[in-house]
């Protein structure tokens, strides 16, 4: 997998701030105040966001090791090209939704959704969160909660082309969004003005669709060189 999808993704996670408030704030907000009083509040997050990223983990390597499937056509059809051209597409949309743009990326939330009405009854039995144990337990299930962020990066994940590679990708996904779930859960009032600020969305949108533009750059310079057989070099 090529360093700058590893960079980009891990980007994307961090500057995917805002919508982060938007969709989990209300989530870790709750899940704040249930931690007991008496007892440090980082163990919790830790294992709550620790438990996050496994899901992505497992996530990445399950569609990474679907693309690698896929690219065993590739005799035949120009996959990873296409899929690599689908995951820039997909953060051109999340860039414009993270600015205010356009909202398509709530479409794309509400398919997942069908998975997320399975898994959520389950978080109910692990409320209150009293323990460390609890809280990763929670992380884990709410991994799946339905997010066009995270669906977007799962796009790269698939075109990585293996499952070793589908999980680096959203490893590195979720290390970005690390430090804003974090601020979330332990400073909500003051991250939430700075997420809501319309220049801070604007920047955020802009610079995570930039990345998207360079990804369709790159895929269209690579079929220049390459043409159809050269869909392994993509990620080279």
């Amino acid at each position: 997998m090529a360093d700058f999808s590893i960079v980009a993704v891990f980007f994307v996670g961090l500057l995917g701030g805002v919508h982060c408030l938007g969709m989990c704030g209300s989530i870790v907000g709750m899940f704040a105040a249930q931690i007991p009083k008496e007892n440090t509040r980082w163990p919790f997050h830790l294992a709550y966001n620790g438990g996050r990223l496994a899901s992505y983990i497992v996530a990445g390597a399950l569609v990474g090791a679907l693309g690698q499937a896929g690219l065993l056509l590739r005799d035949a059809v120009p996959v990873q090209h296409l899929l690599f051209a689908l995951s820039s597409l997909m953060l051109i949309a999340l860039g414009l939704y993270l600015a205010g743009i356009w909202n398509m990326v709530r479409r794309i939330e509400r398919v997942g959704g069908v998975l997320w009405r399975y898994i959520q009854p389950l978080t109910r039995g692990l409320l209150p969160v009293t323990t460390p144990a609890r809280a990763l337990l929670l992380g884990v299930l709410w991994g799946w909660l339905p997010c066009g962020l995270v669906y977007s990066v799962l796009v790269t994940a698939l075109a990585s082309g293996s499952a070793q590679s589908g999980a680096l990708v959203m490893l590195a996904f979720g290390l970005g969004t690390l430090p804003n779930l974090l601020a979330i859960g332990l400073f909500w009032e003051n991250s939430r003005r700075w997420a809501q600020s319309p220049r801070v969305r604007l920047a955020a949108g802009l610079l995570v669709a930039g990345f998207g533009v360079y990804g369709l750059v790159k895929v269209g310079y690579t079929f220049h060189l390459y043409g159809w057989t050269g869909s392994c070099h993509v990620a080279a």
